[in-house]
């Protein structure tokens, strides 16, 4: 029982260590376990015998990451009774008051004696009988008594036994008895009050919960578009339908090669002269990223949606498809630009004039070359926070693609414990593991930390070399289009 009490205060007492906000992640945006400053790539950096091996060279781009109680006391023997001596008045002096009185004169003396000897004779006779007689019956006494005196003494122990064990358990129950009346007049009120503290806690976020979903509710009364209408015009690429007239940034059918169908895409006609169109793009969190390979391979995502102007002019999150980008960036020479925001609303932009994507049978080998921007160049030189082999760990060139199903980065392949896209939240060109993790997990506000993340890692949409490892992007888009003198 008392140990069941114990137990019943402890988890009473984990639970009111924070009865405010105890399921709540802490969001301080740094790591102060041990004091040290938060590592820029979480637990992966290489370490003693830990060592790094790159992938080989690049292929080139199409040119152009544990009592006892006193004893019984004995009477003391009585004194045995005396005779009464008599002495007669002539001066005699007789052994015992049945002899008589006897004259000192002449020899009837020995008569007299003799007499009394017949008759002194079969008194003495039987008194010795009795003696011995009594002597026998005291031995059997005394023996009947030791024997009583040894069972006395034994039942004695047996008493003081008992007696020093039932103390023992008086005691303890006093002492369990105590306890219990401590806990039930001073623990469980307080106790009480604690839980009463996390229940009016949990009241008050489902009341939270409640009006999210009313807020939400709202929200959807307005009938929502799930179509757009689509121009008219198409080509080969984006940069085929600006040069057709397509100068509207939107959503367009491309048809790359005229043996497949066509399939939609966003086109922006606008940034840096237009003809860019959009493989990626995250902006709310509302697609996941963590997908398998066959979705990558595949594409998976929205392509766009409405915004009122009656065509689909605002890119959805999505990833266009492996096959779909490798047969884009083949076709020719090709860039590649990404475009990124913060949430202060800065942006800055990274440029590849040469942008690769081998095919399925090489894992879609990444191959970039020809950097230009204000974000850093993280694809061809890794994180220039870090150095020596940390740094060129994380660099992306000539890197296979990786899924969570499928491992082809180089952080000791074939080991499911050591799986860059199982940990980092998304497919990418992971070396071991990245400086740029595009297709990382959405978190809302930026920066975030290894206690926030599913496995203690950056996971985020990071550019590091912009932003660092722990700051995750309010938006991030790649485009490409055919590499062309300006």
């Amino acid at each position: 029982m008392k140990t069941l009490l114990v137990l019943c205060l402890c988890i009473c007492a984990s639970l009111a260590d924070d009865p405010l906000e105890y399921d709540d992640y802490g969001l301080d945006g740094g790591d102060k376990e041990g004091g040290d400053v938060l590592n820029p790539r979480g637990h992966r950096p290489v370490q003693g015998r830990d060592r790094y091996t790159s992938g080989g060279a690049a292929p080139p781009p199409v040119s152009g990451r544990g009592r006892y109680r006193g004893r019984a006391t004995v009477a003391p023997p009585t004194a045995a009774p005396q005779e009464e001596e008599i002495t007669d008045s002539g001066g005699c002096e007789h052994l015992s008051k049945k002899i008589g009185t006897l004259c000192p004169t002449g020899c009837e003396l020995k008569t007299t004696i003799l007499k009394q000897e017949r008759n002194v004779k079969p008194t003495v006779a039987d008194l010795k009988r009795s003696v011995d007689k009594l002597n026998r019956d005291t031995n059997t006494v005394s023996r009947y008594v030791d024997g009583l005196s040894h069972e006395l003494r034994e039942r004695q122990k047996v008493t003081d036994g008992n007696g020093q064990l039932v103390g023992e358990y008086t005691s303890d129950l006093e002492a369990q008895h105590a306890f219990i009346k401590q806990a039930i007049n001073t623990n469980f009120p307080s106790n009480i009050r604690i839980l009463q503290g996390i229940l009016d806690t949990l009241r008050t976020k489902i009341q939270r919960v409640n009006a999210a979903i009313q807020t939400q509710r709202q929200k959807c009364t307005d009938r929502c578009v799930v179509t757009c209408p689509v121009p008219v015009v198409s080509g080969k690429e984006c940069e085929d339908i600006y040069r057709k007239g397509g100068t509207e940034s939107q959503m367009y059918y491309i048809r790359p090669d005229s043996f497949y169908k066509p399939y939609k895409v966003f086109c922006d006609q606008t940034t840096l002269d237009g003809g860019w169109t959009t493989i990626q793009n995250r902006m709310d969190g509302s697609v996941d990223f963590g997908r398998r390979w066959d979705d990558y391979r595949r594409g998976f995502g929205n392509i766009a949606f409405d915004t009122g102007k009656k065509f689909c002019n605002i890119p959805g999150e999505y990833w266009l498809g492996n096959d779909r980008i490798s047969y884009l960036t083949k076709m020719g020479p090709t860039e590649v630009l990404f475009e990124m925001e913060d949430w202060s609303g800065a942006k800055t932009q990274a440029r590849y004039q040469q942008f690769t994507i081998q095919t399925e049978t090489t894992n879609y080998v990444l191959s970039v070359a020809g950097y230009s921007g204000t974000a850093g160049d993280t694809l061809l030189t890794g994180a220039s926070e870090l150095v020596g082999e940390n740094r060129t760990m994380t660099i992306h060139n000539g890197m296979k693609f990786s899924t969570y199903d499928r491992d082809n980065d180089n952080w000791s392949p074939g080991d499911p414990a050591k799986q860059c896209s199982k940990e980092d939240g998304g497919g990418w060109w992971y070396n071991r593991c990245h400086s740029a993790n595009p297709n990382g997990r959405y978190y809302w506000g930026g920066s975030y930390t290894k206690h926030m993340s599913k496995h203690g890692t950056d996971d985020g949409i990071v550019w590091m070399n912009w932003k660092g490892s722990w700051y995750s992007l309010k938006s991030m888009s790649m485009k490409i289009r055919p590499f062309f003198q300006e």
